[in-house]
C-alpha cells in the first residue's frame, strides 16, 4: 500500500501547513491540517479493507510467428473503484500496441465482471508466458491505492509459418517423393485412379477429392458419397525427418513447416520425426496444427540412425545451409521455394538463429483453436 501522486500531493500539503502552523498559530493548523489527516486516515482505512479481484485469464489461441493473438482476463469486484491493471508478457512476445514486454491500462472497476482485452505480436518460435499481472485499486478519493499480485498465467505457443514451395525445384521434389514412397506402397502426388469400384457413404477423413459430387447433387439427403477405385492401393503416406546442428533451429523448423504444409497440400497423409519426438502418418487440419505445434519448440538433437534410413524426406541445416534429402538426392531449400521465399531464411549457413521473420505468401493456421495445455488458470489475486 502506498500513496498515489494525489496522496503524495495531500501529504506535502499537510507537512507545509504543519510548518506554518507553528508562525500562524493553531487555528491554521485546524482549517487546513485536520481536514487532509482526516481525509488521508480514512483513505488508509478504506483501502486496507479492500479485497483482492478475483481474475479469470482465457486461453490464447496458438498461432504462426508474425501474427496477433487477444489475450481476455475478466475481473470480477464487489464494488466500483478505480484500479491499474498490468500484465506481463514474457521473451518472444510483445504488447502490439507499442511493443511493450508490459500491458497497461487504468480504468474503472464495476461491480461485479469487467472484461479487458489487449493485442498481442508473436514474435519469436516457442512456448511463451503471459503474466503474472497486478491490479493496483483505490479508494473513493484516489489518495492512497493498494496492490496485488496475480498468480495466474497463462501460455501461448509460437510456431514456424510455412513458406509456399513455388521455386523451380518443386517439381522435382514431387518426383523424388513418389520414388522414395513407391517402395513402401507407392504415395501418387497426382492421384492419378485407374479403374473405378463402387460409391459409399463419406466418412470422416475422406479427402474431398474422392467425393462424387455429380451423385451428391441427386442425394435428397444432401449426403455425401465418395468413389472408391480397385486400383486404390497406394498408402499415400510420407514421414519426414528433420536434424540440424546447433544454432540453426529456427530455420529448420521454417523448413519443415513448409515441407509438411506442401505434402498434406498434396493430400498425403504426414508423419515427424523430430529426434524423440515422433508423429505418425495422418492428414487433415487437426493433424497439420499438431504438427506445426510440434516444430513450435523443435531443438537441435541428433537424429536417430534408424529414423535417417527410413524416412522418406529429410530436412537438414547447418553450416552448409539448408536442404532436403529425397530418395539419396540432395536439394538446396532455395530451389523449392525461390529467391522471393527465400527472404529470410538462413539458406547459406551464414548466420545461425535470430534473423528476420520469414516472408510468405500462405498463412500458416488462422484457426482460433486454444492450446488445451496452455496451463490457463483461473483464482483471486492475493
Amino acid at each position: 500500500m502506498k500513496p498515489t501522486r494525489r496522496g503524495w500531493t495531500a501529504l506535502a500539503v499537510l507537512a507545509f501547513s504543519i510548518g506554518m502552523s507553528w508562525q500562524s498559530g493553531p487555528r491554521a493548523l485546524n482549517a487546513v491540517v485536520a481536514p487532509l489527516a482526516i481525509a488521508l486516515a480514512a483513505a488508509v482505512i478504506a483501502t486496507v479493507r479492500l479485497d483482492p479481484p478475483t481474475v479469470r485469464r482465457h486461453p490464447v489461441a496458438d498461432g504462426p510467428v508474425g501474427d496477433r493473438r487477444t489475450v481476455a482476463i475478466d475481473l470480477e469486484y464487489d464494488r466500483s473503484v478505480a484500479a491499474t491493471v498490468r500484465d506481463a508478457v514474457g521473451e518472444g512476445v510483445a504488447v502490439a500496441d507499442g511493443g511493450t514486454d508490459e500491458y497497461v491500462a487504468e480504468l474503472t472497476l464495476e461491480s461485479g465482471e469487467t472484461a479487458l482485452e489487449y493485442d498481442l505480436a508473436l514474435r519469436e518460435r516457442g512456448v511463451h508466458e503471459i503474466g503474472p499481472g497486478s491490479i493496483a485499486v483505490q479508494d473513493a478519493l484516489g489518495l492512497v491505492e493498494r496492490r496485488f499480485e496475480g498468480p495466474g498465467t497463462t501460455r501461448v505457443r509460437v510456431y514456424p509459418r510455412p513458406v509456399d514451395l513455388l521455386g523451380g525445384g518443386t517439381r522435382e521434389f514431387r518426383a523424388l517423393v513418389e520414388t522414395a514412397c513407391s517402395r513402401s506402397g507407392g504415395a501418387d502426388l497426382d492421384h492419378e485412379r485407374e479403374e473405378f469400384a463402387h460409391l459409399r457413404e463419406y466418412r470422416r477423413g475422406d479427402s474431398l477429392r474422392d467425393v462424387h459430387w455429380k451423385s451428391a447433387a441427386k442425394r435428397p439427403d444432401d449426403e455425401l458419397v465418395v468413389t472408391e477405385y480397385a486400383t486404390g492401393s497406394t498408402d499415400d503416406a510420407v514421414t519426414v525427418a528433420a536434424d540440424c546442428a546447433a544454432g540453426y533451429c529456427d530455420d529448420l523448423a521454417k523448413a519443415v513447416a513448409s515441407v509438411v504444409d506442401f505434402l498434406l497440400e498434396s493430400e498425403l497423409r504426414v508423419g515427424l520425426r523430430l529426434g524423440e519426438d515422433h508423429r505418425r502418418p495422418d492428414a487433415g487440419r487437426g493433424h497439420r496444427r499438431d504438427l506445426l505445434r510440434t516444430l513450435a519448440t523443435l531443438e537441435a538433437a541428433d537424429l536417430e540412425e534408424g529414423d535417417r534410413k527410413t524416412a522418406e524426406v529429410l530436412v537438414l541445416a547447418d553450416a552448409d545451409g539448408l536442404r532436403v534429402v529425397v530418395d539419396g538426392r540432395t536439394l538446396p531449400f532455395e530451389r523449392l521455394v525461390g529467391a522471393d521465399g527465400a527472404v529470410g531464411l538462413d539458406l547459406d549457413g551464414s548466420s545461425p538463429d535470430g534473423g528476420a521473420g520469414v516472408e510468405t505468401n500462405a498463412d500458416a493456421d488462422t484457426d482460433t483453436d486454444t492450446d488445451t495445455d496452455a496451463d490457463a488458470r483461473s483464482g483471486v489475486v492475493g
